[in-house]
């Protein structure tokens, strides 16, 4: 058990830090994608949950914005792209809008509209 540990240890000191942070913000996009009901399956509608998908928005957020500075503007763009996509869906399933500023991430990025 320890071996396989070390050898994970290993593995990731490999990997650069813009890969996993963009790879960790294509989970958290897919997740809240999914979350929002817009997955490619007949039962999407059966697996939308908005609270849920504003926690994963509101973390993806987070992470794009904090991270921008490091991983710079040409990793950066594209997932703030993803992010603005999903806030605009999030408010399109909303049946109650949140307030400018107030949706998910917003307090990261801003009022999105």
């Amino acid at each position: 058990m320890a071996q396989a540990v070390n050898q994970q240890s290993r593995d990731i000191s490999e990997v650069p830090a813009v890969e996993l942070i963009n790879t960790v913000s294509v989970h958290l996009m897919s997740a809240a994608a999914v979350k929002l009901g817009l997955a490619d399956d007949p039962h999407a509608d059966e697996l939308k949950d908005l609270d849920e998908a504003r926690k994963l928005i509101t973390s993806l957020a987070g992470l794009i914005t904090a991270a921008a500075p490091e991983v710079g503007a040409t990793h950066a763009a594209p997932l703030r792209d993803g992010l603005r996509s999903l806030q605009l869906a999030f408010r399109e399933e909303s049946s109650v809008p949140d307030a400018p500023g107030k949706g998910p991430g917003e307090k990261w990025t801003g009022p999105v509209n």
